[in-house]
């Protein structure tokens, strides 16, 4: 089905793999008649074009990236823009898309929403961007539809910013990143690895993008086969899929960890930008006729079955045909693993869902990014055309991604199909990804062809005792169960017909609804404020030595951004710094905000002037330990605060807030054994946070949770880039010394540490 090389390949006219071996050169000698040179191969990928093009270091081993364009949706566009105003923003310099699509239900949390809304409104006015109101489009529809264009480059303040498969290399970044870019600074990155992902073959019928993007996440996720890197998709198999299709496979690639995708184009991508009234933003894409890849993902298309991620990770992968052949031992490993990631908070029960020897799910949901594209909807219309999904508990609920591909489906019947079944169709709306809507029952399972499955993303609230959980599935296959009232189907059990749809593209939904400056600014503009839209509180710049609690340990093997700071209704505080912290780490470890808040009191007498072992004289001993070795540090060098350690945290949501939060309660640092995406790594130093990793077994650290750690001179390691940094654990037996490390830092990174944020590092006095 999937097949990984150890090691790096040739590509031979887009057709030929040769790996890289003794042999490899005369191999290449024989089929191309040149002598080949790795470097150069290597220079042959799209990847590499597209990024050289948008480089303007001079230097391709360290790039320094200028974007075409920025889009972010409303979560977060209030966050970059106030960190961007507060850094002396006078206009937008790039195209900048501000879409409405993940806090649109105005039901929780008053005027908050709308008054974001309003907030983005008046800033595109003002600064000359673009506003996509609620219910219009999902984010990375309106991008496809709207912003893509070949050999482009885009970053998007959400994670599943990926347009590659119309030949748009997109990156999903925390929110500093884009004010970067906004304040003509640029993204800088080592040349990532470009992995190729070879397809062959076509799919079966039943078999949607979905399953394709699973079973590869399955493959590469757990080994990091591709972390931090770029997926290029090559090989004949491409033509074999529709735009839709490869699309629904682009934006899974998200959670295989890599730092982006490109594919090949072709005439099918041409006919999506003739469709969408912007022809001329076709370009035609291919790899050299020598291309090197530093590994290949061999996909046969024709081999893939419909599949099932069980909760929580996308990466937690079966084919249905195994699950349902298998139910008591997958379910019963299902229930141990939730048992490790809940901390046994809760009972996850799933072996109670089978009965007669049946799987029964209690909800489906088609949504948003990945599920809500048109031939997804389309499918599941035929196949759930003549049934109907009972009037038992089970619910099926359908979004479209846009307004336009709404449109087209009321046009066609397959809108009216799907609602004579008893499902509901709403509009584009981000909601069933993050919990911000269709939150099931207590003990509910549900089906989604969405992006993430990861604990209480879902909307229930493990600190009250709910659970419920998440298993991914392509739209076929949630329609074939759904036909089945609930059992677990897959749509290859399907024996009639699924047709192939026209789709027509009605462009003046946009024309009529949407505020398009063109790029020109408007400074007589007000901002429109809601009360909850509060400033970034005060931040100092790192100091020459650190005091920080150890205040949450955390053993999992991976830590999501949503378990650092949780998605859902604790988002309708996004635009409120101080009071979306409250919420941090709330599901994993309740006890955070207040252990973080007790020694920032510490820091809060220092930074008024005040003697810190007064407003906390817990910290007597702490300091007369540090002061027997270091008597320098006391009275006007020493900050207090707060750090955590996690196995492997940042895993998911590009959501800024994440480090943010930290941040605002005195976080300092992480410590993780490494880090689980740059963009989460970025997200703490772009918070002014050190990014620390440690070595060795996690269960054997030289810290435990409360200790208090000392970095002596850390101010002065950042600035002189000390491979390894100093530490010591603090107690009643002395000082214990142990190393840190901080990993490789740009010069721009290590001044915006020391500055003590990117607002810092930017401000305008």
């Amino acid at each position: 089905m999937i097949n990984l090389y150890d090691g790096g390949v040739y590509l031979v006219n887009g057709e030929e793999i040769v790996p890289d071996g003794a042999d490899a050169a005369a191999e290449l000698k024989a089929k191309t008649g040149k002598d080949i040179r790795k470097d150069h191969a290597a220079k042959g990928t799209i990847a590499y074009r597209i990024l050289e093009e948008h480089n303007t270091s001079g230097n391709m081993g360290k790039l320094k990236i200028k974007f075409d364009k920025l889009t972010s949706h409303d979560i977060t566009f209030v966050g970059i823009i106030q960190t961007a105003r507060a850094s002396g923003l006078e206009k937008f310099p790039v195209p900048y898309v501000l879409t409405n699509c993940h806090n649109s239900l105005c039901a929780v949390g008053g005027t908050i929403n709308e008054d974001d809304h309003m907030f983005g409104l008046t800033c595109a006015k003002k600064y000359g961007g673009v506003y996509v109101p609620p219910h219009q489009a999902v984010i990375h529809q309106y991008a496809r539809e709207m912003l893509a264009g070949g050999g482009r480059m885009i970053l998007g303040s959400d994670s599943h910013t990926r347009y590659g498969a119309l030949g748009t290399m997109a990156m999903g970044e925390g929110g500093p990143e884009l004010v970067k870019q906004l304040l003509n600074q640029t993204y800088d990155i080592n040349m990532p690895e470009v992995v190729g992902v070879y397809l062959t073959g076509e799919p079966v019928k039943g078999v949607g993008p979905q399953d394709v993007a699973l079973a590869i996440i399955g493959a590469v996720f757990g080994n990091g086969y591709v972390k931090n890197k770029v997926m290029e998709f090559v090989g004949p198999g491409v033509a074999s899929l529709s735009a839709d299709f490869r699309i629904g496979i682009d934006v899974m690639t998200t959670e295989t960890t890599c730092l982006s995708s490109i594919w090949k184009t072709d005439g099918e991508i041409e006919e999506f930008y003739e469709i969408h009234g912007r022809k001329e933003e076709y370009k035609e894409l291919n790899p050299e006729d020598v291309a090197y890849y530093d590994g290949m993902i061999v996909v046969d298309l024709g081999s893939i079955q419909p599949m099932i991620a069980m909760p929580f990770h996308p990466s937690n992968t079966y084919t249905i045909e195994e699950l349902n052949a298998n139910l008591e031992d997958i379910l019963e490993d299902v229930e141990k693993r939730a048992a490790v990631s809940l901390d046994g908070a809760v009972n996850l029960a799933l072996k109670d869902k089978v009965r007669n020897g049946k799987f029964y799910v209690d909800q489906g949901i088609i949504a948003g990014c990945a599920g809500g594209g048109f031939e997804n909807i389309c499918a599941a219309a035929d196949i759930l055309k003549g049934s109907y999904i009972g009037s038992d508990g089970f619910t099926l609920s359908v979004y479209p991604a846009s307004m336009p591909v709404y449109m087209e489906l009321i046009k066609n019947g397959c809108a009216a199909a799907l609602m004579e079944t008893g499902a509901v169709l709403k509009t584009a709306f981000c909601g069933p990804c993050f919990g911000a809507g269709d939150t099931p029952a207590n003990h509910a399972f549900s089906i989604r062809h969405s992006t993430r499955n990861f604990p209480n993303r879902e909307g229930s609230k493990l600190q009250n005792g709910q659970i419920s959980s998440v298993a991914l599935m392509d739209a076929r296959s949630i329609a074939a169960t759904s036909a089945n009232k609930g059992v677990l189907t897959p749509a290859t059990d399907f024996d009639g017909n699924i047709g192939k749809y026209k789709y027509h593209f009605d462009s003046n939904i946009y024309a009529n609804r949407v505020f398009d400056s063109k790029g020109i600014a408007d400074p007589s503009v007000e901002i429109q404020f809601g009360p909850n839209i509060k400033d970034w509180p005060k931040m100092c710049e790192l100091p020459e030595n650190l005091v920080l609690q150890v205040v949450s340990e955390i053993h999992d093997p991976v830590t999501t951004t949503d378990e650092l700071i949780p998605s859902g209704e604790t988002s309708s505080y996004r635009s409120n710094p101080l009071g979306l912290a409250e919420f941090t780490l709330s599901r994993k470890d309740p006890a955070y905000v207040g252990r973080a808040k007790n020694i920032q009191e510490a820091q809060t007498a220092v930074m008024e002037g005040k003697c810190p072992l007064e407003a906390k004289p817990e910290l007597r001993p702490v300091m007369e330990s540090i002061q027997k070795m270091y008597p320098e540090a006391g009275e006007g060098n020493v900050g207090f605060g707060s750090t955590i350690f996690a196995v492997k945290p940042g895993d998911g949501s590009a959501r800024e807030q994440a480090a943010s939060c930290q941040k605002v309660l005195g976080g300092w640092a992480n410590i993780a054994s490494e880090y689980a995406t740059k963009r989460y790594r970025s997200n703490l130093v772009n918070w002014g946070m050190l990014p620390f990793t440690i070595e060795g077994d996690d269960k054997q650290l030289p810290f435990k949770n409360l200790d208090y750690l000392f970095l002596p001179d850390i101010r002065k390691a950042v600035e002189e880039k000390a491979d390894h940094i100093r530490a010591y654990t603090v107690g009643g037996e002395g000082m214990k010394e142990f190393v840190l490390s901080l990993g490789e830092l740009t010069d721009e990174e290590r001044q915006i540490i020391l500055k003590g944020c990117l607002i810092n590092y930017n401000r305008v006095s």
